[in-house]
């Protein structure tokens, strides 16, 4: 196997050189460049041509993603990116996804997993599982709903057991709250999505149901 050639992206230079000094031991890897900044990647990344780009998703002048998107549609043949995190973040995995990242990986990553992480994203494997990148490319079909982001998360439990046909009293049984109570939060949610019946909202919540959009119930009303 010819040797994979990596691009390391990170503001922690104590980063860097621990992930440079694990890649640069094994025979197969050699680590190209490095960059501290969105900047610094864009400039020297084209001059190195690296098989892999090994970006941190959060950069002082901007965002790892960003540099993936940017750079992938600079360079023929494109770098596989790895984006690299300190924390797990939805958002930030889903615009992984859609700047066409090959994985996702925490910073308390074993050294043998970003090793192997490297070899599966320059033979051109993701290490991203195929149901959260559905979810990411059911995002871009499906523009956010100002009403619907309005709702508390309990109202959005709610509208959903609304769309399985609860009424207020079972879906106060369901969720441990006074019949009242829920009859208080179906008014709240119905004047947010501003719709007068319940039927309509039920509707409404009935055609969100998708992937990503409400979220899931414990089963026993599926």
């Amino acid at each position: 196997m010819g040797s994979i050639s990596v691009f390391l992206v990170d503001d922690h230079e104590i980063v860097r050189r621990g992930a440079a000094h694990l890649l640069d031991r094994e025979d197969d890897v050699t680590v190209v460049g490095e960059a501290a900044s969105a900047a610094e990647a864009l400039a020297r990344m084209p001059a190195a041509r690296p098989d892999v780009a090994v970006l941190d998703v959060r950069l002082p002048d901007g965002e790892g993603i960003s540099v993936c998107r940017d750079i992938r549609s600079l360079l023929d043949p494109p770098p596989a990116c790895l984006m690299l995190t300190s924390y797990s973040d939805d958002q930030a995995l889903f615009g992984a996804v859609v700047a066409g990242a090959a994985g996702y990986l925490l910073k308390d990553v074993a050294g043998a997993g970003l090793v192997a992480a490297v070899r599966t994203a320059a033979a051109g494997g993701s290490l991203i599982d195929p149901e959260t990148a559905a979810r990411a490319l059911e995002r871009l079909r499906t523009p956010t709903d100002p009403r619907y982001e309005s709702l508390s998360p309990q109202e959005r439990r709610i509208l959903e057991l609304i769309a399985l046909g609860l009424t207020n009293r079972q879906i106060g049984d369901e969720l441990f709250l006074a019949e009242k109570t829920v009859k208080n939060y179906v008014s709240s949610l119905l004047h947010k999505l501003g719709f007068a019946r319940r039927t309509e909202a039920a509707v409404y919540a009935a055609g969100r149901r998708r992937p990503g959009h409400l979220p899931p119930t414990d089963g026993r009303h599926a």
